[in-house]
């Protein structure tokens, strides 16, 4: 790196777009449902929290609709 592009002077701000990124939310899951999407995480190296929102995102992307 060029010695002028010295970036310890640099004033770090906040992202002004990370709120339009993720919410936080409380969601109540059943307990085979979380130990279901832990075991999967572990496989991948992920946080089961992660794998949720994936899996969820899938679904938005895919428009998969529910059955019930």
């Amino acid at each position: 790196m060029k010695p002028e592009y010295d970036l310890t002077k640099m004033k770090s701000r906040p992202n002004p777009y990370a709120k339009k990124l993720k919410q936080q939310i409380s969601l109540s899951l059943g307990i085979e449902v979380i130990e279901y999407f832990e075991k999967k995480a572990q496989e991948k190296g992920i946080s089961y929290q992660q794998l949720i929102d994936l899996y969820l995102q899938n679904c938005v992307n895919s428009k998969r609709e529910l059955s019930f």
